[in-house]
């Protein structure tokens, strides 16, 4: 990340910038603007509108084709058939709060749980992924008696209150408050160590021991399981573990941050955590559990979940609507029906092994890394420096040949691509086409 910039900055339209612009984009930028203030942010140097989707691709007003390898959001793919239905069937029938009795509810809790290792047996539905790691955090204090956390010096999990406070990559200053600790990310390319599972569990162990002298006991370590914001770290597998065993004897907590790396995304596995062979006390999830339909989700043992209720008399008017169950049951039955796992293992080694075959005629790709389909692409200079200006010009010129993609990790220098789980050989062959032509254009 760019010296001082926060996450939604890497790749953010200056709206003071309206040069260049058609008449009806600056139009509608300026009624955006008027409305949305300063909280506006859209993408790209030259921001689109988007009118519809289906499946890897967005249109926009003028017609034209994007293939999308940077939306998440959409995780079975932009309005997939059977959770527009099944939003749609459920919405004509019955929509209303948590506190009555209905089966699609109970019925996706059940199959949503029967994904998880034994012991995680309770789930609490929420509406997005920060209010998910909001309660998460809560749950951890209650059960730890501790509020000390620790994340990584990128991370980002959300923006409630209490959640920014663990988000450094969301702040201008990257300062984060006297409860917060980070460390850094398990990055392999910039610090080839021999161990980096033992190196980030070292790391943990010098910031949990800096919270206890300086009086903050240490409730819990909360990551996303494939670093995303941190520029994609997923290899070696298994190198979680060390830190996870650490952290547990140390009587803190591990919190799984699945809302990117979850639902299948990174392969063979529904979880990402479930590659490093480590079992979190705290799951928590978002809009990709729900194919982008608003909902989100807590996953814990009943142990740590009861004491919280029974001190604050926890409820959530609208996590877990019935629409929202149709939504999740949806996308469960087409991640397991359409083999989505199984693509995004074969489409994902595919996809490294394409861009692999690039970076040997274009020296300006320094590291291609990820699981599934997640994958990270660092630009560096000849001396191995972060080249956040190459990455930049990437995104928007592989913009400008139909392609949408964003920026990740420490300099923003990194491309995150995550295209929804659908993504096949032939959208691959695409994206190579329109990166090697923006490559040998610079």
């Amino acid at each position: 990340m760019a010296q001082g910039k926060q996450i939604l900055a890497l790749n953010r339209f200056d709206s003071g910038q309206t040069d260049g612009l058609s008449k009806d984009i600056a139009d509608l930028v300026k009624r955006r603007h008027s409305t949305f203030g300063a909280s506006s942010v859209l993408f790209y140097e030259q921001p689109l509108q988007m009118v519809r989707a289906e499946g890897v691709f967005m249109y926009d007003s003028t017609g034209r084709r994007y293939l999308d390898v940077y939306n998440n959001v959409p995780s079975v793919g932009h309005c997939h058939p059977r959770v527009v239905e099944a939003i749609s069937k459920q919405a004509a029938t019955l929509n209303t709060n948590t506190r009555y009795l209905y089966d699609i509810v109970h019925t996706y809790a059940e199959r949503l749980l029967a994904t998880f290792p034994d012991g995680l047996s309770n789930v609490v539905f929420t509406c997005t992924g920060s209010e998910s790691n909001d309660l998460a955090l809560r749950l951890a204090k209650i059960w730890t008696g501790g509020a000390g956390f620790i994340v990584t010096e990128t991370a980002y999990h959300g923006n409630t209150a209490a959640v920014m406070e663990i988000s450094p990559s969301s702040t201008k200053s990257r300062k984060v408050p006297a409860h917060v600790r980070t460390v850094p990310a398990p990055d392999l390319y910039s610090d080839p160590v021999e161990d980096i599972g033992a190196k980030f569990a070292s790391d943990i162990a010098a910031a949990i021991e800096d919270l206890e002298n300086n009086g903050v006991k240490f409730a819990g370590l909360i990551v996303d399981s494939i670093f995303s914001s941190d520029g994609i770290h997923a290899d070696p597998p298994g190198f979680l573990k060390a830190a996870v065993d650490l952290v547990h004897k140390s009587g803190g907590v591990f919190i799984a941050d699945e809302v990117q790396p979850g639902f299948g995304r990174t392969g063979r596995q529904m979880w990402g955590f479930q590659r490093h062979g480590v079992i979190p006390d705290i799951v928590t999830m978002g809009k990709p559990m729900g194919n982008g339909f608003p909902m989100g989700g807590v996953v814990t043992r009943p142990e740590i979940l009861t004491p919280f209720c029974e001190e604050t008399g926890y409820f959530n008017t609208f996590g877990g609507n019935p629409v929202a169950a149709a939504a999740g049951l949806a996308v469960l039955d087409v991640i397991e029906d359409e083999k989505l796992m199984h693509n995004a293992e074969e489409v994902g080694s595919y996809f490294r092994t394409g861009l692999r075959e690039l970076s040997n005629r274009f020296p300006s790709i320094g590291d291609v890394r990820g699981a599934g389909l997640f994958t990270g692409v660092e630009f560096s200079t000849p001396d191995h420096q972060p080249d956040t200006a190459m990455a930049t010009y990437v995104i928007n010129a592989m913009k400008e040949r139909g392609v949408l993609i964003g920026a990740a990790g420490s300099h923003g220098n990194t491309l995150k691509v995550r295209p929804p789980l659908c993504f096949a050989r032939a959208d691959a062959d695409l994206f190579f086409e329109a990166m090697e032509s923006v490559l040998a254009a610079r």
